[in-house]
C-alpha cells in the first residue's frame, strides 16, 4: 500500500530537497569570504554581537507573527549550550582566524567540520562506528594538520589554532541542534537559538559598535563591508538553515548531506572572486584529499545507522 506514495514522492521531492541542500551549502560557503570582508573594518567581538543582534531581531519577529509557543523548558539547556557554541564561539574564533589567513585556507580546515560533527554526535549518542569511520575520521584530521603545518612553514599560526577551536566550537553546537531538531523543526530550532542569546547580544553589539558608525559614508568599499555583515547575520546565521535543515528533511539526511563535500569548493570560488585570493593547486588538492575522507567516514557511518 505504501509504494504509490512513496514512488509519488520520490522523485520531485527527494530532488527538491537535494536543490535545498545545495543552496544550504552554497550560502555556508559564503561565511568565510564574507567574514574575510567584514573583519577588515569590524573587530571580531563587534562582528559577532551585530550578526547575532541583527539575525536574533529577524528571527524572534518572524517567531511572533507566526506565533510559535516558547520551547518546554526541559529544552533550553540544550538551547543555551547550542547558542554558545554556534552563535558566539563558532562565529568569533572564525572572525579572529580570518584575521591571519585567507577565507580559501579556512575553507581547507573547515573541510573537516562533518568529520568533527559525526565525532561530536558519536560522542553524544554512544554509538559503536566501525573502524573504518574511525580510520577516514583520523586521516582527514591528518590531512588538514598536514596542511596547515604546510601553509605555516612547519608550525601552526595562531589563525590554525583559531580555526580549530572553531571546528571543535561548532561540531558541539551542530551536534546538539541536531538533537534538538527531533522536538522542533530547524528553522524553529536556529531561531530560539537566535532568540535566547539577544539579551547578551544587542548590548554587546551598542558596547563595541564602531562609534564612528553614523558618520561612516557609503562608499564603494565601505558598502562591500556593510554588505558582508548583513550576509553572515541574515543568510549565515539564519536563513542558510532554512534551506539546509528543510533540504534534509525532504531529501534524506543520508543523501542530502553529501551536498556538503561541495562547500570548501565554493568557498574558494567565492574566495577568488571577492577576496581576490589566489587559489593554487595544493589548496585545491589538500581540499579534494579532505572531502575523500569525509566522504567515506560520512558513507560509513550511514550505512551502519540504517
Amino acid at each position: 500500500m505504501s509504494s504509490p506514495s512513496h514512488s509519488h514522492r520520490s522523485p520531485s521531492r527527494e530532488q527538491l530537497g537535494l536543490l535545498l541542500g545545495f543552496v544550504g551549502v552554497a550560502i555556508f560557503g559564503g561565511t568565510l569570504p564574507a567574514t574575510r570582508i567584514a573583519v577588515a573594518a569590524i573587530d571580531p567581538l563587534a562582528l559577532t554581537a551585530m550578526r547575532t543582534a541583527i539575525a536574533g531581531i529577524c528571527a524572534l519577529a518572524l517567531l511572533l507573527i507566526l506565533r510559535r509557543p516558547l520551547p518546554p523548558r526541559t529544552l533550553w539547556r540544550q538551547i543555551a549550550i547550542t547558542a554558545v557554541c554556534v552563535v558566539v564561539l563558532f562565529p568569533f574564533l572564525m572572525a579572529l582566524a580570518l584575521q591571519t589567513v585567507d577565507a580559501s585556507h579556512g575553507g581547507v580546515v573547515l573541510g573537516v567540520l562533518p568529520i568533527a560533527t559525526a565525532l561530536a554526535a558519536v560522542l553524544i549518542a554512544h554509538e559503536r562506528p566501525k573502524a573504518l569511520f574511525w580510520i577516514a575520521s583520523l586521516a582527514g584530521a591528518a590531512i588538514v594538520i598536514a596542511f596547515a603545518l604546510r601553509q605555516g612553514g612547519g608550525s601552526f599560526v595562531t589563525g590554525d589554532l583559531l580555526l580549530f577551536a572553531a571546528v571543535a566550537a561548532a561540531a558541539a553546537g551542530y551536534a546538539m541542534s541536531g538533537r534538538l531538531t527531533s522536538s522542533m523543526p530547524g528553522w524553529e530550532v536556529i531561531s530560539w537559538v537566535l532568540v535566547m542569546s539577544l539579551p547578551f547580544a544587542l548590548p554587546a553589539a551598542v558596547l563595541t559598535m564602531p562609534a564612528d558608525l553614523a558618520a561612516i559614508p557609503l562608499k564603494p568599499a565601505m558598502l562591500k563591508i556593510w554588505l558582508a555583515v548583513l550576509y553572515v547575520a541574515l543568510f549565515s546565521q539564519w536563513i542558510g538553515f532554512f534551506a539546509w535543515n528543510a533540504g534534509l528533511a525532504m531529501g534524506g539526511i543520508a543523501r542530502v548531506s553529501q551536498m556538503q563535500l561541495l562547500q570548501p569548493f565554493i568557498t574558494f570560488v567565492l574566495a577568488a572572486l571577492f577576496n581576490d585570493e589566489a587559489i593554487t593547486l595544493q589548496i585545491v588538492l589538500f581540499a579534494a584529499a579532505v572531502v575523500a575522507s569525509v566522504a567515506i567516514s560520512s558513507r560509513v557511518r550511514a550505512k551502519q545507522a540504517r
